[in-house]
């Protein structure tokens, strides 16, 4: 894990973070750049989804600390607030009703299937959201780097944040090992 002091937006971006909420999911993000983002999600309701360059908003709230809010084409809005020289981070997660009800339909690679999500986004209710806000632990940070698509690249499985974060999924210059 990477231990460095992050001041600037330029320190967060190009990170690859590994968290763990409170409740016990667990998440994989990587800001990709000043405004996308990929993730795979290992834990909870929506475990298997991956995505990869989501539009997000991504700021500097003051140093060290980053606001990085986008929606999703399910309708789901998420905002997180990451803290990693502390390796906490708060999130809230806004799911649409359809979600809930059928977290099947999301999970998995969402960008080859943006017109499914659209659709159920549409024939299945909205409202109302539950509303999931959680502190969460980092657990991992790794310096991938910007616009570095060998960060998210494959579909989550058992085990793969244990191989990140003891240094069996990434070679020296942050590119997938082969399998």
């Amino acid at each position: 894990m990477t231990e460095k002091t992050f001041k600037t937006l330029d320190d967060f971006l190009g990170t690859h973070f590994i968290y763990t909420y409170d409740n016990g999911w667990e998440y994989e993000w990587y800001a990709k750049n000043d405004h996308t983002v990929d993730y795979r999600i290992h834990g909870g309701m929506v475990a298997g989804r991956w995505v990869k360059d989501q539009e997000a908003n991504i700021v500097m709230l003051t140093q060290g600390i980053y606001k990085i809010s986008w929606t999703e084409p399910t309708g789901t809005d998420v905002a997180l607030d990451f803290m990693p020289n502390e390796k906490k981070l708060h999130g809230t997660i806004f799911f649409p009703k359809w979600v809930e009800e059928h977290p099947e339909i999301t999970v998995k690679f969402q960008n080859d299937f943006i017109p499914l999500m659209e659709e159920s986004r549409e024939k299945y209710e909205t409202y109302p959201k539950l509303v999931v806000p959680e502190f969460a632990n980092i657990t991992y940070i790794g310096e991938a780097g910007q616009n570095n698509d060998d960060v998210i690249n494959q579909a989550p499985y058992e085990g793969m944040t244990d191989d990140i974060r003891n240094g069996k999924y990434y070679d020296a210059d942050y590119k997938m090992n082969k399998k």
